[in-house]
Order: C-alpha cells, then structure tokens, then sequence
C-alpha cells in the first residue's frame, strides 16, 4: 500500500482518499444510525447504551467536519484552512470559558483573547513567523494577561481565574493552530502536499479514539482513575494506540516518511492526543460536570465541540514540533 500511494499524483491521491475516507464515514454513519434505532429499556443499562451511542455519533460528526474543512483547505487554500480553524478555536474557547464563571474584572482580559490573541496566533501561522508563534502565547500572552487582570482592580481569585483563562487559551488556541500550521512546513521532496499532514494527524488521532472507546466499552476492565473517567483502562489504551498507529504506518504513502517513521509518529500524535483527552476529563470533573455532559447540565457534552476535538488540540503541537525537529525546519 505504501508503494502504491506513493507512485500516486496528488490528484489521484485526492481521488483514492476521498474514496476511502468517506466510503468509511458513511458506513460508519449507517452502522450508528441502525444502532440508535434499537430499543433500549429505562434502566441503568438503557442509559449507559444510549450515552454510548451519543458518544460514538460525535466522533463520527467530528470525523465529517474535519474531513470537510482537510477537503475545504486543500481546494480553496491555506488562508480559508486558517479561518475555518480559527473558528474551531473561537468556538471551544467559548464553550471552554463556559464552565467558569467570570467577573467584570475578567472582561479585558476575555476581549484581549478572543479578539487579539486568537487572530494574531493564526496571522504568526499564516506568514510563517514559526519561532514567534511556538512563544507568543506561552511567553508574551502569559505575561499580558494577568498584567491586564491586575489592572481591573478585582483581586478576587486572582489566580484561579487567570490560570483558567490561560489554560484556555493554550488548548484551544494554542492547540489547535498547529493543525493548519501543518500546512506551512516546507517538507523536503514534499511537493507542496501539506494538506496531507493534517489529513494524516486528524484520522490518526480520531482512529485511536474510537477505537480505544469501543475496546474498553467490550474489555470492561477496571478503570485506571474511576473518579475522573470510568472508561479508561490500560489495555483499552495500548490497543487503540497500536491500532492507529499501524494504521498511520498504513497511510505512510501520503506522507513524507516511510511506514517505520510513519508508524513513529502515529504513536507520538495518538499518545499526546488520548492523554490530553483524559486530562480534559478531570478538568470537566472539576467543573463539576457529570459523565459527558448529559443535556441541560452541562455545555461540553458528548456533542460539543471541546470534547470532540480536545485530543487533537494535545497531539497536534506534540506532532507538529516533532515534525518540525524532525526535518531541521
């Protein structure tokens, strides 16, 4: 398969990926759909079955969107890959910031995120400016933002409200701008196939997900930390790690590497992504949301857009500095 796809024009590339990618998507749609048409009982098990379900229909929802905005980017440029994603950012941001409560104080600071932050991170990533995009926020904004706080005179859990907005930002701005910062790399004998990585990253990522939600919903092994989530166990984790990590190895042909380094980087980007989805738990935990945000008590539930793309926003600066070391970029 790896000689296969390599011998490819990126045309036919387009063509054989399209094909696969959304021939899956849709089975996987049906499979769903048949699914949440079976009756479930009013017990205990009914509503784990259907919570389940809704769970496994937002990752499939989040599969569509991002291959609908890798399709969008690859057709209508790099500049329209940027703003699609910057909304992605906007978005969990504010679902983000949902779950804690702000004050007046806290107004400047909010306005400094949303509205300069969160361009200015994505124009650094449209011109290229690397080095200054990997430290704008974790230097420069960590630095202005109390500064800004401390001026609206509200000392009030001054430091838990600031480290949450900084937070914030890190994984839902900071994150989520190395995915289209993919695009921008100069990969050396590449041929300007950059839409490829993001392609690459995202379906890694989203196959270690699913798979490892399906596995530890069939292994029912104890969980590794209940208290944060009850799904999460140590095989459930290495099986679907491996699974997506030889399925990169698989899809080596759209990259740069060969299946080993492929298969390498497959399971940086999983082990990066499936840690920080479970980090995002104990933070929803803590906020005191119950298990996925059930409706009307929680705003990050399973079909939000945070839970959704938490893990890609934790594997894609691991991926992407790797890359980048990788390649002496």
């Amino acid at each position: 398969m790896y000689f296969y796809l390599k011998n490819m024009t990126a045309t036919q590339q387009i063509g054989a990926l399209f094909f696969i990618v959304f021939g899956l998507l849709f089975l996987a749609s049906c499979v769903s759909l048949v699914l949440s048409l079976r009756e479930h009982g009013d017990d205990d098990a009914g509503d784990l079955r259907r919570k389940e379900l809704k769970n496994l229909d937002g990752v499939i929802r989040t599969s569509w969107l991002m291959m609908f905005v890798f399709w969008i980017g690859w057709v209508a440029g790099d500049w329209v890959a940027l703003t699609l994603f910057g909304l992605v950012s906007f978005f969990a941001l504010r679902e983000f910031l949902t779950l804690s409560p702000t004050r007046r104080g806290d107004h400047r600071s909010l306005v400094l995120a949303f509205f300069v932050v969160l361009p200015i991170q994505y124009w650094l990533v449209g011109t290229e400016h690397f080095d200054m995009f990997a430290v704008f926020i974790p230097v420069f904004v960590f630095l202005a933002l109390p500064l800004t706080s401390a001026l609206a005179n509200d000392p009030l859990r001054f430091l838990e409200r600031n480290a949450k907005l900084q937070w914030g930002i890190m994984v839902c701005i900071y994150g989520m701008s190395h995915v289209p910062a993919l695009l921008m790399l100069n990969f050396p004998h590449y041929n300007n196939k950059n839409a490829f990585m993001v392609f690459f990253l995202v379906l890694v990522v989203q196959t270690c997900m699913a798979v490892q939600h399906l596995v530890s919903r069939k292994l029912q092994r104890a969980p590794v930390a209940p208290a944060i989530s009850r799904s999460f166990n140590w095989p459930s984790w290495w099986i679907g790690i491996g699974v997506a990590s030889v399925f990169g190895a698989a899809l080596a042909g759209i990259t740069p590497w060969v299946p080993g380094t492929a298969f390498a980087f497959s399971f940086i980007a999983c082990v990066a992504g499936s840690m920080g989805h479970f980090v995002m738990k104990a933070l929803k935990r803590d906020r005191g949301i119950p298990s996925w945000g059930d409706e009307g008590t929680g705003v990050t539930g399973a079909g939000g857009l945070l839970d959704r793309v938490d893990a890609l926003c934790f594997a894609a600066p691991v991926f992407f500095h790797s890359a980048r070391w990788y390649f002496d970029l």
